[in-house]
């Protein structure tokens, strides 16, 4: 899903992903989002929801966001579509149960490592509104 503009709203950079910073911006924000999954408790819904190890999802984020931002198609020269949704039933190899509250635990810690990782206040805003329409969407239980 790309983030929409008006016209009045132009952002200072031509895509998402030069505004962020590029490639290397792209894995420093993934890097500390599955870090903090790894060690904050108040994320630890979001933690379980990823199975044994977050190599593989660190990896498929990273992919993701960059062709998301509008960089290069990592993700999608690779797998495909990325069928966001179907990828995360709990059916599905590395799909998981998602829920209100881990959608919720999802918002905060990519907020938190945005944060922390210097993405512009109003890159943020934007990014964040994107990010809840997208998690909200992806939600596979009621709870």
């Amino acid at each position: 899903m790309p983030i929409e503009e008006t016209p009045a709203e132009a952002p200072p950079f031509e895509t998402p992903f030069a505004w962020i910073g590029g490639e290397e911006r792209v894995k420093a924000l993934v890097e500390r989002f599955y870090d903090l999954m790894d060690l904050e408790p108040a994320y630890a819904a979001l933690r379980a929801a990823h199975g044994s190890t977050l190599d593989n999802a660190r990896e498929r984020l990273f992919w993701f966001l960059c062709g998301w931002l509008g960089g290069p198609q990592h993700y999608t020269e690779r797998f495909g579509h990325p069928r966001l949704r179907q990828r995360h039933m709990p059916q599905h190899t590395g799909g998981g149960s998602i829920g209100i509250k881990e959608r919720d635990q999802w918002l905060a810690c990519m907020d938190q490592a945005m944060v922390e990782t210097g993405v512009d206040e109003a890159l943020r805003a934007r990014l964040n509104a994107s990010f809840f329409q997208t998690a909200d969407w992806m939600r596979n239980r009621g709870e």
